[in-house]
């Protein structure tokens, strides 16, 4: 059992007067969590599950005179997969102010099922939390340095989901099913995807383009649909957890790119069983862009874990000038360029260093990334 980040954090914020939220892709480990805490804990627990027939039939009738007699004082109550529910924000509503010190808790897989219908409801109610593929930091509980360095490739080839991590030797199996079991569910039951064709062939033009920017137009040449359709499916394949987006960044200069963007996936692993290609890294053209599409994701897992409120971005010029990855918290910028070859030598642009001259500059290398993710 791998200690999760979000273990401390979660239980930190226990009868404090909200509901507590966990969302994040599906097979993450959402509810493995739970029952970690769970054991923790020296109070009452009460399970329901809305992909349970019975116990979503009961949470889609709730009503306050119900929910007083079901959750006595002091209980703690789970429902996992609350996205199943009908009418999920007001039935957690409904719980929350009508029960006295209680703990209510509730898993999701879908944040636009949820965010959508919770915003409303639960607005001063709730904690919002993300649980993502374990972490470098989560995995250097049960490792260290060297031993992780040595599963480097491993973990950039096959991922980090808790049973990928689990199934050593098994990696693509496990990846095969759990991208023809989950990867689209979660779309196709909370949303009206009248081209799933498209969508699918959509996720595999994208996991060939990380780490360059995407323009929607050539996106709609290659899949065959209208821009529109093609926005809305990356909104969805975002909300669902498979694929994040990362802006320009743009202040100073006028030649600087404005609207553009990046998409890279929540997991390598997932994105190469996509296309199923899972050589050595010294074998591949891709590797510098699964490199950056790796080390961007854990950093995001890093600063949703520490709640670090910054902004993300990537700069890049019309006139080709480059910078992989940016930071901007509380005024300070912070700059990143990521290399594989520990060789190949980078500097900052000057372009950028004379815009932004007290902007910090690294390069992330497999030399020295621990100290950048953990």
């Amino acid at each position: 059992m791998l200690k999760r980040e979000l273990e401390t954090t979660i239980i930190s914020k226990l009868f404090s007067g909200k509901s507590i939220l966990l969302v994040g892709a599906r097979q993450v480990g959402k509810t493995t969590l739970l029952k970690q805490i769970a054991k923790s804990l020296q109070k009452e627990i009460i399970w329901l599950n809305g992909d349970n027939p019975e116990d979503r039939t009961l949470l889609n009738q709730m009503n306050g005179t119900r929910a007083k007699a079901m959750f006595p004082n002091g209980s703690i109550i789970f429902i996992d997969e609350a996205q199943r529910l009908e009418n999920t924000g007001i039935t957690l509503k409904v719980i929350h102010d009508n029960c006295e010190e209680i703990q209510l808790l509730a898993t999701g897989s879908s944040s636009f099922e949820l965010t959508d219908k919770i915003k409303e409801s639960l607005t001063g109610r709730k904690w919002t939390f993300k649980l993502f593929p374990l972490s470098f930091s989560e995995l250097l509980y049960s490792s260290n340095i060297p031993e992780l360095n040595r599963a480097l490739e491993t973990r950039i080839l096959f991922g980090s989901y808790p049973e990928v991590i689990n199934s050593p030797g098994n990696e693509k199996e496990v990846l095969n099913e759990l991208i023809s079991d989950f990867l689209y569910k979660d779309i196709f039951a909370l949303k009206d995807v009248r081209k799933p064709d498209a969508l699918d062939k959509l996720t595999k033009a994208l996991a060939f383009q990380i780490g360059n920017q995407v323009s929607n137009r050539e996106l709609s040449q290659i899949v065959g649909i209208d821009k529109e359709t093609i926005d809305k499916y990356i909104y969805l394949l975002e909300e669902a957890y498979i694929i994040f987006r990362l802006g320009s960044y743009s202040k100073n200069l006028r030649n600087e790119l404005k609207f553009s963007q990046k998409i890279y996936f929540i997991d390598t692993g997932l994105r190469n069983a996509l296309i199923n290609r899972f050589s050595p890294l010294s074998l591949r053209e891709d590797t510098g862009s699964l490199w950056e599409n790796y080390l961007i994701s854990e950093r995001r897992k890093k600063i949703e874990y520490d709640r670090l409120y910054c902004n993300t971005y990537f700069w890049r010029t019309t006139r080709q000038q480059e910078i992989d990855y940016i930071e901007e918290y509380d005024e300070k910028i912070s700059a990143f360029e990521f290399k594989w070859n520990i060789t190949r030598k980078s500097s900052v642009p000057k372009t950028f260093q004379k815009a932004y001259p007290n902007a910090d500059f690294q390069v992330i290398t497999p030399e020295n990334y621990f100290e950048f993710l953990k």
